[in-house]
């Protein structure tokens, strides 16, 4: 295993130098920082460019000045990083710092987001093939992969923020949108089901009349104005994560995991009230990691309680029911921030914004107002690159399903008499995610790339930022800077990878002998 890391570093290290070295030349002869000062008039001019290349060592040859910026940059490993000096005198490690954190929050969360919905759909496109939700989610993807990201990012500016904020002065929903929110589900959910024609309009019906009924019930309560969950709702959506979580994980024939999985989505209610009581008065990252540490470890003995035989199964279970049903008490209490975050004269009722990471003008002692207001305007940034980026996960998902489903292992475990979940999430599903997780790690890199042009339309000051910036100044060492680091991730993404393909597949060993 160690020769393995070691081998791989070795080879991704020989990557990230090879690429550097040759954009850092490319980029170097590509302009001259000082041509602005060489048609100035001022008297100066001449002192200005001698500073300005005893500066950035101008005198010297880029490939012996690209071993000069590398020496400085090699202090990353004794804590003491170097990137140089930008066009503005400022150091580049101090700009990187800073808008590192920007796009990682951003690419990561779309990344995310992006994986889990589109592998999920696409799963279930595969199981449903060329049925009315199989075409439906083609057209979607195929829509979504023709449309570029600013254009998308514009329609959400316009759409999602200045006309929401706009509907919020006044959140009377009309009978149309009702009428038609509801069909669009009801189309929705009867896809995703099947079935015959009359489950398919059962469906339709049922979805049809559940949707419409809870739209026009938050029209005429203002529930937009102040939306909760409460005790009830959480418990009623609990019981079905625990049943859902339970028949996906092991099957509801296990009735030690469900009972396992209920007993947590009923602990998770019951901490309601105590855990909104330590949100309000310690409120703060600690004290939920420390909330989330005594939820997992209370997981474990119950499903360790519950269990007799394969225990780990029943464990696993119960620790996913558990976060997933705490995690909607943590959702109500930023349900419940929404409507004071809403009144304060930072937002004044305009609680989407356009631009900005986060609205300098609000007051941050508050924590779950300023939390609140970091992911307000984390939301339209994400949603840019989720839905640019699902499409892809949607067909790759589809189609490497379908291609395991033919596999004569599959047709073998069929023979044998496993049920269909057992074949499908114990076998197909861990193979399919095989070649999925180099898509992932790809999509990463390739995210933040895309999140250069979303930046810029949301005015985040991230490394996109921090490009254009460098290609427009000719700031040569912001520029290398910005992709030292969207390199290193990318080769570390890719090292990720070649762990994930030994954990997902054990056909591949990562031993000497690899």
């Amino acid at each position: 295993m160690v020769a393995f890391v070691l081998r791989r570093l070795g080879v991704l290290g020989v990557i990230l130098f090879g690429s550097s070295f040759i954009l850092y030349n490319i980029a170097a002869i590509s302009g001259d920082p000082t041509a602005d000062l060489r048609l100035s008039t001022d008297p100066n001019r001449d002192f200005l460019i001698a500073a300005l290349t005893r500066e950035l060592q101008l005198d010297v040859p880029p490939p012996l000045r690209y071993f000069l910026w590398l020496k400085g940059v090699l202090g990353i490993f004794v804590g003491n990083p170097n990137f140089g000096m930008g066009r503005d005198g400022s150091a580049v490690v101090d700009s990187l710092a800073l808008a590192i954190p920007v796009t990682l929050r951003l690419v990561a969360a779309a990344t995310i987001f992006a994986a889990v919905l589109g592998i999920m759909i696409g799963i279930v496109t595969a199981l449903r093939q060329y049925s009315r939700f199989d075409y439906s989610m083609t057209f979607v993807a195929f829509l979504l992969f023709s449309l570029p990201v600013f254009w998308v990012a514009v329609l959400l500016k316009e759409y999602l923020a200045i006309s929401f904020n706009n509907f919020l002065r006044e959140p009377q929903i009309p009978i149309g949108w009702i009428i038609g929110i509801g069909l669009v589900s009801g189309l929705f959910w009867a896809s995703v089901i099947g079935g015959t024609r009359r489950t398919f309009w059962l469906a339709y019906a049922a979805a049809f009349a559940i949707s419409s009924s809870l739209v026009a019930i938050f029209g005429a309560t203002g529930w937009l104005l102040n939306p909760s969950l409460g005790p009830i709702v959480i418990l009623a959506l609990s019981i079905g994560i625990a049943f859902g979580v339970t028949q996906l994980s092991v099957g509801l024939i296990n009735k030690a995991a469900l009972r396992a999985s209920l007993t947590m989505a009923g602990l998770s209610v019951v901490a309601f009230y105590p855990a909104n009581w330590v949100f309000d008065n310690y409120p703060g990252a600690l004290s939920i990691f420390l909330m989330v540490c005594v939820l997992i470890t209370t997981a474990v003995f119950v499903g360790l309680a519950f269990s007799k035989v394969d225990r780990a199964p029943i464990v696993r279970t119960s620790i996913i029911t558990a976060v997933l049903s705490a995690s909607l008490v943590l959702v109500d209490k930023f349900m419940q921030t929404w409507k004071p975050y809403m009144e304060t004269d930072a937002i004044n009722y305009r609680p989407v914004p356009t631009v900005g990471q986060r609205n300098d003008l609000l007051d941050t002692s508050d924590y779950w107002i300023s939390s609140l207001d970091i992911v307000t305007h984390l939301f339209l940034p994400t949603l840019a690159l989720t839905l640019i980026g699902f499409a892809g996960y949607i067909r790759f998902a589809r189609g490497t399903l379908l291609e395991v489903l033919n596999q004569d292992y599959i047709r073998t475990a069929r023979a044998k008499g496993l049920s269909e979940r057992t074949v499908i999430m114990r076998h197909a599903f861990r193979n399919t995610m095989i070649p999925i997780a180099t898509i992932l790690v790809a999509d990463f890199a390739g995210v933040i790339g895309g999140a250069f042009i979303t930046e810029s339309v949301f005015a985040w000051s991230g490394m996109g930022t921090l490009a254009l910036q460098g290609i427009r100044g000719q700031d040569l060492n912001l520029l290398m800077g910005v992709f030292f680091i969207t390199a290193t991730l990318a080769v570390l993404a890719n090292f990720v990878a070649d762990l994930l393909y030994s954990a997902l597949d054990p056909r591949i060993r990562v031993g000497s002998g690899a």
